[in-house]
């Protein structure tokens, strides 16, 4: 590196991602790449200088699970996530991702039947391949890491049917994710609440695991939740993937509800004893309460068998509906009091008629309409074409603390974007960790969380250059007020930017500043084993 540097941050305390101490030192960007120094020592001439003095100075912070994959090519600036310092999003998260689909009619129907978790903007869906998809992901704010979602897989080799897959079908699916993870992808994730990914079972599921593995790249996992007990069981059947599999696996979303039948500390010894065998497990977790998905997970997922067209033909049908209201009975959500289907807040809704209900419950819906409960939401779904998102409570703040102290615990804010009241962690997953359970709580030390959001995600997806401040690491870093970050985003009003975050860098390029969006958009797809 030679000449004027691009960007010096002087006057900093360097919280570098390794768990290392805090320490003060200048930061100097040159062609993209970082050179650190004493902070007596004389910088070199800049384009500019940032005095970054009270302030400390991060890499940025890599997000290990994000519904961004389609939003984020109608809306390229993606201030929710990069005004909070996120420079790197893992996406193709829960099983759910955008590519390859050879079958030109499979991509929009996969959009459809997906809408209301990753949302259905108005671009051209018009890539096949990873390597299409990843070239489209290019010139936004952020970096992206993907995800081949096996549900893409099993479209592919198999369709949309609920069965097992045969053994030249699984052979299909290893060869389509080999190439996957040629053209850049950094490994599979599973959903296991959403079909037709859920339709794979544990065996299935380790040999793909095996195949990302055998590439460099690792399982990532939204467990089988309605699986045994439970509560345990579904994180048993995804180490029990890993360890069939030969492969890390990560548990994504890792949460702990008051209505478990045990505590946070079973789930974690579970992690624990893998590990202690020898097993690469870890996982991530959110720091909000308020959980987020696709309306259509509340109906049982042998509905939504042969894609969106035959899943609307059955919610139209009285006879599965009258299924469907068993099961749900049986679930226990049908109930009137606090948690119950009434409770479920909506959005994303579309049709004029139905834009009065945006940010309000299904009890506001069943209400109005005077209808059944089922009824109510069946209805909805089919004239929305299946697109409403749900907002629901979700992990408890004690478990949310435990989590948050784990040594392989890190952050993922499983953000959506879609609906005008997404989940509060969508725009507040970062500061609040800093605000109130770094500096208010002290949970957790500095250096840790900040390990917790960028070293530790970078190791977990192989990025080598990356999640660090270190001479030759690429020029991602975050520079904010510890004594005056915080979220402000709430339940009621989840779409508000934090304070306290006041230089967000991407690549060398400055796209935060002064806690505002500058409008660059540096962000790029990362390719695994290039990036």
């Amino acid at each position: 590196m030679s000449g004027a540097a691009e960007l010096v941050i002087a006057g900093g305390t360097l919280v570098d991602g390794t768990r290392a101490p805090a320490r003060p030192g200048t930061v100097i960007v040159e062609g993209g790449r970082l050179r650190v120094t004493d902070p007596d020592a004389e910088p070199p001439p800049a384009a500019r200088t940032i005095d970054a003095t009270g302030k400390h100075v991060a890499p940025g912070f890599i997000d290990l699970h994000s519904h961004s994959g389609l939003m984020i090519l109608a809306e390229p600036l993606h201030e929710p996530k990069v005004r909070q310092g996120v420079t790197t999003e893992v996406i193709g998260v829960d099983g759910n991702s955008y590519a390859p689909f050879r079958n030109a009619d499979d991509l929009p129907a996969f959009v459809e039947l997906n809408s209301g978790l990753d949302g259905i903007p108005d671009i051209a869906y018009d890539w096949a391949t990873v390597t299409e998809y990843l070239q489209r992901l290019d010139g936004t704010s952020v970096n992206l890491a993907y995800l081949v979602g096996n549900s893409a897989l099993r479209i592919d080799a198999i369709g949309w049917d609920e069965r097992p897959a045969t053994a030249d079908e699984i052979d299909r699916q290893r060869a389509t994710l080999r190439e996957a993870m040629e053209d850049g992808a950094f490994g599979i994730s599973s959903g296991l609440d959403y079909p037709p990914g859920s339709y794979a079972d544990t065996a299935e599921l380790a040999q793909l695991a095996n195949e990302a593995s055998r590439h460099g790249g690792f399982y990532h996992t939204h467990v089988r939740y309605p699986l045994g007990d439970r509560f345990l069981d579904p994180f048993r059947e995804a180490i029990e993937i890993g360890r069939r599999g030969q492969a890390p696996a990560h548990i994504t979303h890792f949460y702990h509800r008051k209505t478990f039948p045990g505590s946070p500390e079973q789930m974690l010894d579970l992690i624990d004893d893998a590990r202690a065998e020898g097993l690469d497990i870890t996982f991530d977790a959110y720091p909000y309460e308020w959980a987020s998905t696709r309306l259509l997970i509340l109906i049982p997922t042998w509905v939504q068998a042969g894609g969106p067209a035959k899943t609307k033909e059955r919610l139209a049908d009285r006879s599965v509906r009258d299924r469907i209201r068993r099961e749900l009975a049986e679930r226990g959500v049908l109930f009137a009091g606090a948690g119950g289907l009434r409770d479920v807040r909506i959005g994303y809704l579309e049709r004029p008629e139905n834009r009065r209900w945006e940010g309000k419950t299904l009890g506001d819906v069943i209400a109005d309409t005077r209808a059944d409960p089922v009824d109510a939401l069946c209805d909805l779904l089919l004239a929305e074409s299946l697109r409403p998102n749900e907002v629901t409570p979700g992990p408890h703040t004690d478990g949310i603390r435990r989590f948050l102290k784990h040594p392989v615990g890190m952050i993922g804010t499983d953000s959506t974007f879609v609906g005008e009241k997404p989940s509060p962690r969508t725009y507040g997953s970062y500061p609040r960790i800093l605000g109130q359970f770094v500096r208010d709580e002290a949970v957790i030390g500095l250096e840790e969380a900040i390990w917790k959001m960028t070293g530790g995600p970078a190791a977990r997806l192989g990025l080598k250059d990356r999640g660090v401040i270190a001479d030759g690491a690429c020029a991602d870093l975050v520079v904010f007020e510890l004594a005056n970050v915080r979220s402000h985003a709430t339940y009621e009003e989840p779409r508000r930017f934090p304070s306290g975050i006041d230089q967000v860098i991407v690549n060398g390029e400055v796209v935060v500043d002064g806690g505002r969006h500058t409008g660059a958009r540096p962000g790029r797809a990362l390719r695994r084993g290039r990036d």
